[in-house]
C-alpha cells in the first residue's frame, strides 16, 4: 500500500511512534543502500541505518507538514550521520594509531565479499569511488544510485540546485577518469576492466 506522505508528515512532526515504525519499514532500505554507497562497508551502512532513525526522531519537529517524500529528507539526515561519524574517526585515529596492534580478525564481511560475482571488478569500483571527494561523493549517491532529482537532492543536503548540478558533473568527470586508471590497473593484473554500469551493480 503506499503511504501517504502529507499524512506521514504530520504524524512524524507530531511525534507519533508508529509513524515512525511506518518511516522505517518504508525507507530503511534505501538509507542502507545510501550509506554503503557513501561508506563503501556494510557494518558501517548498518550502523548508519540505526543512527539515522535515532537522529530523524530527534529532528522530527523540523520535518515541514506539507511537500512530496520524506525520502530526500531521511536522506540528508543519513548523509550528516556519515559525516559527523567521519569526523568521530578522524578524531580518535591517533589514539587508535598509538594502541599496541593486535592481529586483526577477519571481518565476516570478507567472507560474503568473497563469494560475490566479480569480486575483483567490484574491488576497483570501490577504488575509483574512493578517489572522489565527499561533497562528490554524495551528490552522486543521491542522484545515481538514489534517483533523487537536482531539486530533491539540493532539499537533502541543504545547497542550492546548482551546485548540486556542478558537484555531479565534476563527480561523473573525476570518476571516469578513476575508472579509466583503476581499470587499466586491473587489466594489467589480469582483471576485466570495468564499466559504468558496474558502479551501479557493484554498489547496491
Amino acid at each position: 500500500m503506499k503511504t501517504n506522505q502529507a499524512e506521514l508528515r504530520r504524524r512524524l512532526q507530531a511525534g507519533d511512534p508508529d509513524a515512525f515504525g511506518t518511516l522505517f519499514d518504508t525507507y530503511a532500505r534505501s538509507v542502507y543502500n545510501h550509506a554503503f554507497r557513501l561508506t563503501g562497508d556494510w557494518s558501517s551502512a548498518e550502523d548508519i541505518v540505526s543512527l539515522t532513525f535515532l537522529e530523524a526522531w530527534r529532528l522530527r519537529e523540523r520535518v515541514e507538514p506539507e511537500g512530496g517524500s520524506v525520502r530526500p529528507w531521511l536522506l540528508g539526515v543519513a548523509t550528516n550521520v556519515v559525516r559527523n561519524t567521519r569526523r568521530a574517526a578522524r578524531r580518535h585515529a591517533d589514539a587508535v594509531a598509538r594502541m599496541p596492534r593486535a592481529e586483526a580478525e577477519r571481518d565476516f564481511t570478507d567472507d560474503v565479499a568473497a563469494r560475490l560475482d566479480g569480486e575483483e571488478e567490484l574491488a576497483l569500483v570501490r577504488t575509483a569511488l574512493r578517489t572522489l571527494g565527499r561533497k562528490e561523493r554524495e551528490v552522486l549517491a543521491l542522484c545515481a544510485w538514489s534517483g533523487l532529482d537536482y531539486a530533491s537532492a539540493a532539499q537533502a543536503l541543504g545547497i542550492p540546485v546548482g551546485t548540486v548540478r556542478s558537484r555531479l558533473s565534476r563527480a561523473r568527470k573525476q570518476l571516469t577518469a578513476a575508472l579509466e586508471r583503476v581499470g587499466r590497473s586491473g587489466q594489467m593484473k589480469g582483471g576485466r576492466g570495468i564499466s559504468a554500469r558496474s558502479i551501479q551493480e557493484g554498489s547496491r
